[in-house]
């Protein structure tokens, strides 16, 4: 398949480089690139789910190792492995209870002289019963069709018996990779909505004349804050700036253009403005399986003095950035330095280079971390597009979604 791997080699280059900013984006862009790797790959008549598996792991292993410091692109890959899995069980499933059935059938037929009907199951029926249980059905739950290619249909001839089960089996064969491609569909539609399915639920948590601190800039705290104002809560906002990017300027731009009150405060004086702060909302990297939080830097500072001072500290996140892994496990990279440039300008600390060594070597080091890590200790509650959630009910939220086979890849 030469087109997607040009694909795939394209993408590649693109994390390396950093060119894809945001983590929705990246986790969209690399589920779009799985289901095409899925699409395209020709799947053996035996061991399909096997063959897909293999396929998206080879993939994924070059994903992840091109930007390891972005985990939704492992935790996106991983959910893709655990929709196979899914799908390939609740296929069997179905076609165990088709064949239990017609052994049935014919058990009744010799002994009462007559064959008793029964209704036909599909393979997609089970899939989507077996969804329903192993995810929040609000969001996993796929409404599919009954075709009539998978229904078991009820025969006496013991001929048509071997025949129909002969049918059966190739049709619950072939369709795997259609299932798996519409649960894919189905988490590009999630990771896409996560921005609404979260700000829904800021009336519940945002309240008349709260005063709110924020740090840094989050797409999914923008539209959190801007839904709360679009139900008339009127509240004001503190951005903390983010140096040294600044990010939390271009928050407060977007949150004044949409007629926030909003006021910009060094990082520095988080400490000192806390006290007049009914709640910290922060937009997350990533949250890992113990539920600690890897987000911008200075955001442990924030956590730190919403503890002492008993203020609220809520964590947004869509489910894309929940991550099975533990900041201690040896893949995660949870940091990464940026160029001292945004610090300091080289004409700024050329004189600090040591020349009596001959060397030349600086005088001052400058580093500039990308992320902050914030215990679950810190953390008083987490929002996610499945609802509200404490940091100790995380590790379960994340096994519905990830295999324990695909940790590691």
């Amino acid at each position: 398949m030469p087109d997607v791997q040009s694909m795939v080699l394209e993408f590649v280059n693109k994390l390396r480089k950093r060119k894809i900013e945001g983590s929705q984006a990246t986790a969209r862009c690399t589920v779009e690139l799985l289901r095409s790797v899925i699409s395209h790959h020709r799947v053996p008549h035996a061991n399909q789910a096997s063959a897909l598996i293999d396929a998206v792991k080879a993939v994924g292993a070059q994903l992840v190792a091109a930007n390891p410091v972005e985990l939704a692109v492992g935790n996106v890959v991983r959910r893709v492995l655990h929709i196979i899995r899914e799908e390939d069980l609740s296929l069997a499933t179905a076609a165990v209870a088709g064949f239990d059935l017609l052994d049935a059938s014919d058990d009744d037929e010799d002994v009462n002289g007559k064959g008793i009907g029964y209704p036909g199951m599909s393979a997609a029926v089970v899939a989507a019963a077996a969804r329903s249980t192993l995810r929040p059905p609000s969001l996993q739950t796929l409404l599919e069709g009954t075709p009539e290619s998978a229904t078991v249909p009820y025969t006496s001839s013991s001929g048509a018996d071997s025949e129909s089960k002969t049918a059966d089996k190739s049709s619950v064969t072939r369709k795997l990779k259609h299932d798996v491609i519409e649960g894919v569909n189905q988490l590009i539609h999630e990771i896409a909505g996560c921005h609404e399915q979260i700000a829904e639920q800021a009336i519940e948590h945002i309240h008349q004349n709260e005063v709110i601190l924020t740090l840094g800039s989050s797409r999914t705290v923008l539209e959190f804050l801007c839904a709360a104002k679009e139900k008339k809560r009127s509240f004001r906002v503190f951005v903390a700036e983010g140096a040294p990017r600044y990010q939390g300027h271009l928050l407060a731009k977007e949150l004044v253009a949409r007629g926030l009150q909003t006021t910009v405060i060094t990082d520095s004086a988080v400490f000192a403005m806390i006290s007049r702060v009914n709640m910290v909302i922060i937009g997350a990297h990533a949250v890992m399986a113990n539920g600690g939080v890897i987000g911008p830097v200075g955001v442990n500072m924030a956590a730190l003095a919403a503890k002492k001072h008993a203020v609220p500290f809520v964590v947004l996140a869509g489910s894309h950035k929940l991550c099975p892994l533990y900041p201690h496990n040896p893949e995660v990279l949870l940091n990464e330095l940026r160029s001292p440039s945004e610090l300091l300008d080289f004409g700024e600390f050329s004189d600090c280079l040591d020349f009596g060594s001959g060397s030349g070597s600086p005088l001052v080091q400058v580093v500039n971390p990308t992320f902050d890590y914030v215990p679950p200790s810190l953390v008083s509650l987490f929002i996610t597009d499945t609802g509200g959630h404490n940091p100790s009910y995380m590790y379960r939220l994340i096994a519905d979604y990830y295999s324990a086979d695909d940790l590691v890849m």
